[in-house]
């Protein structure tokens, strides 16, 4: 989305029906807001003293028109940031394809966006550092030199020489690409703490509930941000939110909501989140509460992504959360539709679940709780609409739920108990039937797996085929026998 280093886009929580207040996007005003960056950008070539390019994709061309509103330099950091580096991405399309004299006039108009956005963000900003100052500096000389070598590209014909100066180009377009990159992290670092600094600050409910709002629209815009918030302890800062029952449920979900898409286990960074350790046991105490209190499905749901996130984070949140009675809670809500009624919400839940079975105190809590059982549904979750993200859901629900059981059978009581309910027997129509998983090879190899561990403690649960087939032979015979099982519609 953005030229940061190491950062890719993290897909949003799933919610379904209305979303809360501060989450409400109209889409039609944010195409009008992206419509402003499509237009032709003729006035760049004039003002530069070029002529108009007459090719067909000149139509493309891009220029932040109007812009952001004054005083907002967030918003001017990712629109611009968003320009530049299509610009960069397209310029290094038409390099690989000897397009110079697109590259000469894209790069005189990469000149421009960069030249505008360190003087609008100069504007609307605080002082800047010395390190950005530097940055910009470099930058600056870089877009200088690209239009310069590239003005000479089109002077030159010998194919030979122009050969040795595309790899001139591409290296200071690379470098060029760096610069931006660093400039655009300095900046956003600097305006994501100011952020976070003005919700600690903060004593009045209506500016910390925007705020809030802020940040997790900016966990949105991909990985490098939610790395950001990370970096500069924003987590830290949510926790008083959490824990602060005076706040409105709403900003309290939205707190999750960001702690949800910051942790996430999907994101390749964590050593951000080292300070994270320290507010650990609150945040999680915190969220429990807030899935036991929740008076709506979507409330619920940001909660548990954020706990099943934190799960993965860090054990000692699952030793947290058996000491919090969180299995009574969760295994609860299973039985209440206004808070659990959809997979992503289950699905949310048989993560916890999973990543709590790893700890051998755990197996009493389910049977107390007849959790078997409860798991013994989930191998049985189907979608209702059919859409992809739906039935992705449940067969991570499937999957999840088989490696729970198999975690948990280590115990033989939870494993007698899975028998008594006739577990078995989904677990063999699961691995025999593509359709009952949807194909699914992860859900194939966790049934297995279940289905193994249990034969170990009561074999007599099996037929001799069953035994032969599923059990007996190494677990990728197994596999291999059944994902090349097709169905007879005879």
């Amino acid at each position: 989305m953005m030229a940061l280093p190491g950062g890719r886009h993290v897909d949003s929580i799933a919610l379904p029906g209305q979303r809360l207040h501060l989450m409400q996007v109209d889409s039609v005003q944010r195409w009008m807001d992206d419509l402003k960056l499509m237009t032709e950008c003729e006035c760049m070539c004039v003002l530069q003293a070029k002529p108009i390019s007459l090719e067909e994709d000149a139509q493309g061309d891009l220029i932040l028109a109007g812009g952001p509103g004054p005083g907002d330099p967030l918003q001017l950091l990712l629109k611009r940031g968003w320009v530049i580096s299509t610009e960069l991405r397209r310029i290094g399309q038409k390099l690989a394809q000897d397009r110079w004299a697109r590259v000469h006039s894209m790069s005189v108009r990469l000149t421009c966006h960069a030249r505008s956005m360190v003087s609008e963000y100069s504007a609307v900003s605080r002082s800047s550092s010395q390190e950005m100052g530097q940055v910009e500096k470099l930058l600056m000389e870089k877009c200088s030199e690209l239009s310069a070598v590239t003005e000479r590209c089109l002077q030159v014909e010998n194919e030979h020489v122009l050969k040795s100066m595309k790899a001139c180009v591409s290296e200071t377009l690379s470098t060029l690409g760096q610069h931006f990159g660093q400039l655009l992290e300095l900046a956003l670092t600097r305006e994501v703490q100011a952020l976070v600094r003005k919700i600690d600050a903060s004593d009045n409910i209506y500016t910390t509930e925007s705020t809030t709002g802020n940040l997790f629209s900016l966990t949105q815009e991909g990985a490098p941000l939610c790395r950001i918030i990370a970096k500069v302890d924003g987590v830290l800062c949510l926790a008083d939110i959490l824990t602060d029952d005076s706040h409105p449920e709403a900003t309290r979900a939205e707190a999750a909501a960001v702690v949800a898409q910051v942790t996430s286990p999907h994101l390749p960074f964590t050593q951000h989140l080292s300070s994270f350790l320290e507010s650990m046991e609150e945040i999680v105490t915190a969220l429990i509460k807030l899935c036991q209190e929740a008076s709506s499905g979507e409330v619920f749901l940001l909660a548990s992504a954020a706990l099943a996130n934190i799960t993965f984070f860090d054990t000692m949140a699952c030793e947290t959360l058996l000491q919090l009675n969180a299995i009574r809670v969760l295994l609860e809500a299973c039985g209440d539709k206004q808070r659990v009624d959809t997979p992503y919400t289950r699905d949310q839940i048989v993560t916890i679940l999973a990543n709590m079975s790893v700890l051998e105190q755990c197996a009493s809590d389910i049977i107390q709780e007849n959790g078997v059982q409860l798991i013994m549904g989930m191998l049985s979750e189907k979608p209702r609409s059919g859409t992809p993200a739906e039935v992705a859901a449940c067969e991570r629900v499937q999957q999840k739920a088989a490696v729970t059981l198999a975690r948990l059978s280590r115990d033989p009581d939870v494993a007698r108990e899975a028998v008594r309910l006739s577990c078995m027997s989904r677990l063999i129509e699961l691995c025999r039937s593509p359709s009952e998983r949807n194909s699914s090879d992860a859900v194939l190899v966790a049934c297995l797996a279940a289905l193994r561990r249990l034969a170990g403690v009561c074999p007599e649960g099996l037929q001799d085929s069953d035994f032969q087939q599923l059990v007996q032979p190494r677990l990728v015979d197994s596999f291999l026998l059944c994902s090349n099982m097709e169905e007879s519609f005879v």
